[in-house]
């Protein structure tokens, strides 16, 4: 069976910093992304789901940056 989308790429040999330095760039872009989805489609469905995933993006990028902070006070 071929699969559709390939597996994510595993970094060997990056940090945890580097890990959480670079999903929280990724959660900057998916956040950009949801708020111009929200500019195009301003009916009342689509708002809703925009706007419920943008909020899950804005906490889990929160998360992220504590757990970054952590790391960087290891140091």
């Amino acid at each position: 069976m071929l699969k559709i989308v390939p597996d994510p790429p595993h970094p060997p040999n990056h940090s945890l910093e580097d890990i959480l330095v670079q999903t929280s760039e990724h959660l900057v872009c998916a956040q950009t992304i949801a708020q111009q989805v929200l500019q195009l489609h301003s009916k009342p469905p689509e708002q809703a789901l925009t706007l419920a995933t943008l909020h899950e993006i804005e906490n889990a990028h929160a998360l992220v940056e504590v757990a970054l902070s952590k790391v960087q006070l290891q140091h």
